[in-house]
């Protein structure tokens, strides 16, 4: 595939060193607005975008890239208040969108075991539920997309509110990222943990994310991915 990187920060080095890997080839990096405009043309020509920038910008690369026709792969967060419009878009456009809040594989796996033990856990109130997120002094968003999408998977599942399941967020160092959900009780404590070792395997989930959605319409998440 020829693909396009939006956001040439750290984890776009690591999609790039894995694109490599699996024998893709980038056909331009874009880090800004100026090289947005300024490769338009390169963009057009790709196979698909991969996107990890900033909240700030993330929702204007989408729109940028489904007005181009060009599918998209999109792991930044904390831009989701425009998920409406911009899926609404990519449905006027015939477009294709693949979001997640997390492409790790490990995490998503996270995310099923994370269901299950909401469903086992509804009705006891014995038990007090919290979520403790750690990343890298660079994150901008807090919580974590990450911790936002195991509050709701608890609150859909176990029929706890959003209120009751608090989020802890920390900012240190390199972290990649570590998510915790704790259950506490009097008598025991259950713990999910998932920690992510470096910025790899967030690289090759996206890359699979880019290698699905290609030729396809429509708007993706890892669960499509998985099945």
């Amino acid at each position: 595939m020829n693909i396009a990187i939006i956001g040439y920060g750290k984890m776009g080095h690591a999609v790039e060193n894995a694109a490599v890997k699996r024998g893709h080839k980038i056909i331009c990096t874009i880090d800004n607005a100026k090289e947005l405009e300024s490769k338009s043309n390169l963009l057009c020509q790709s196979d698909v975008a991969i996107e990890f920038s900033q909240p700030s910008t993330a929702a204007d690369n989408i729109r940028h890239c489904l007005e181009f026709g060009v599918p998209i792969v999109c792991g930044t967060t904390g831009w989701y208040d425009r998920y409406d419009e911009l899926a609404d878009l990519c449905r006027k456009k015939g477009g294709a969108l693949f979001t997640a809040t997390n492409f790790s594989i490990g995490m998503n796996i996270m995310f099923a075991l994370n269901e299950r033990l909401a469903e086992l856990m509804r009705g006891r109130d014995d038990y007090a539920v919290s979520i403790t997120e750690t990343h890298h002094i660079h994150k901008l968003d807090a919580p974590s997309g990450t911790a936002i999408t195991l509050q709701q998977q608890i609150t859909a599942n176990g029929g706890r509110s959003a209120e009751s399941v608090p989020i802890a967020s920390f900012r240190e160092g390199e972290v990649p990222g570590t998510h915790t959900v704790c259950y506490d009780s009097a008598i025991d404590t259950i713990t999910l943990t998932h920690e992510a070792h470096s910025r790899e395997g967030l690289a090759q989930g996206a890359l699979m994310a880019a290698e699905f959605i290609v030729g396809k319409k429509g708007i993706f998440t890892m669960r499509e991915l998985l099945k």
